[in-house]
């Protein structure tokens, strides 16, 4: 070949190159997409492609009902231990740790806070001693575990999560699950150990004869459905939800509600969304709430805010099912719709910044940002 045919082939490449990068303007749409989740990341779209593949955002419930009824000081609690969960698992995912770890990390805080109606801060049945249910997903095997009605664990979703990892099964229950617990070396601690004065006295008044109404169908007017639950997508891509709960107030022995049934109360795939529930679960159960969500985004491939809102806040309603979720997608977007009076939640990103919401109008969101380490 002549060396003027070289030149000649150097240059022909260099306007093909140079084409290439004068038509790339059709990237940003997909960057649009993103932006519209998280108003930070419309900086990051800029940023080298390290720094893109730290977007995550993690999203937790400290329960929904009536908080109106609940003393202040009890809230703020409430609401404090909401806002360490969240550091807690915003620095997992700071430093690039899965979903999973980040939302068994957020709810074991919680569970041991005596705050929320989950593991220390159990409500009682009518035996007068807590029985506990919790589940975890993988959104990205499908893995699940889940634990139900045991008595002597702290933290029932790291139980769950053993079930998932070290077993073939997806749920254990009651008395097997605390045997498989001890099999794993997980310590038992007696009832003594989930003693709160100011349940203990809800359930004093109770079995006083107080007139309290309870029942799926009609659930006590100012009763706070204080489950926990968290939803996460870390820097992979990759999506988890968990739930924990201590049921309903003075539920029948041996009940169990939607937070340890995958599908009804803890769901995620990395092919839609993730979802942790809260509320009167049998309306969860026979709803099949959370894989209904995001069977609606895989399937129908309307937005997770729209399939979140419709089965909410229309099919739940239309059936008087008190409650609420919240999820989130691949792309962090998410939604946290509620039908009562009001829901506790929160949401940090990778810009470091929380919000921690109680009602609709609530003006005191922002709780401040997470130091790194």
């Amino acid at each position: 070949m002549k060396i003027s045919q070289v030149f000649l082939l150097a240059g022909i490449a260099a306007a093909a190159v140079s084409a290439g990068v004068a038509s790339s303007p059709a990237r940003p749409a997909a960057a649009a997409t993103i932006v519209a989740a998280s108003p930070a990341r419309a900086r990051a779209t800029a940023a080298p492609s390290a720094q893109a593949a730290r977007h995550f955002t993690l999203v937790i419930h400290g329960g929904e009902g009536n908080f109106h009824a609940m003393p202040p000081d009890e809230v703020a609690a409430e609401r404090a231990t909401l806002k360490e969960a969240m550091e807690a698992g915003y620095r997992i995912l700071h430093r690039g740790g899965s979903s999973l770890d980040a939302v068994e990390a957020a709810i074991r805080i919680m569970e041991d806070s005596g705050h929320t109606n989950s593991g220390r801060g159990g409500v009682y049945t009518r035996d007068g001693i807590p029985e506990l249910d919790a589940a975890i997903m993988d959104g990205r095997t499908l893995a699940a575990g889940a634990v139900a009605s045991v008595k002597h664990v702290k933290n029932p979703i790291s139980l769950a999560r053993m079930v998932m990892e070290k077993t073939p099964h997806v749920m254990l229950v009651g008395d097997g699950a605390e045997r498989f617990a001890q099999s794993q070396g997980v310590p038992m601690v007696t009832p003594f150990y989930f003693f709160n004065e100011r349940r203990w006295k809800e359930y004093q008044t109770k079995v006083a004869g107080e007139s309290i109404k309870q029942s799926s169908a009609s659930p006590l007017a100012d009763e706070i459905h204080g489950t926990v639950g968290v939803v996460a997508v870390d820097a992979a891509g990759n999506l988890a939800a968990g739930t924990s709960t201590g049921g309903l107030f003075y539920k029948m022995p041996g009940r169990v509600g939607d937070s340890p049934i995958i599908g009804a109360g803890t769901y995620a795939n990395n092919q839609s969304c993730a979802v942790s529930g809260t509320g009167v679960g049998e309306f969860y159960i026979r709803n099949n709430v959370a894989a209904d969500i995001c069977a609606r985004v895989r399937y129908t491939h309307v937005s997770l805010a729209d399939a979140a809102n419709e089965v909410v806040m229309k099919e739940l309603v239309a059936q008087h099912g008190e409650g609420g979720i919240i999820a989130i997608d691949p792309q962090g977007n998410i939604a946290m719709p509620y039908n009562g009076d009001a829901m506790m939640r929160g949401v940090v990103r990778e810009d470091s910044k929380m919000t921690v919401t109680v009602w609709a109008r609530d003006g005191s969101s922002d709780v401040g940002s997470v130091s790194p380490n």
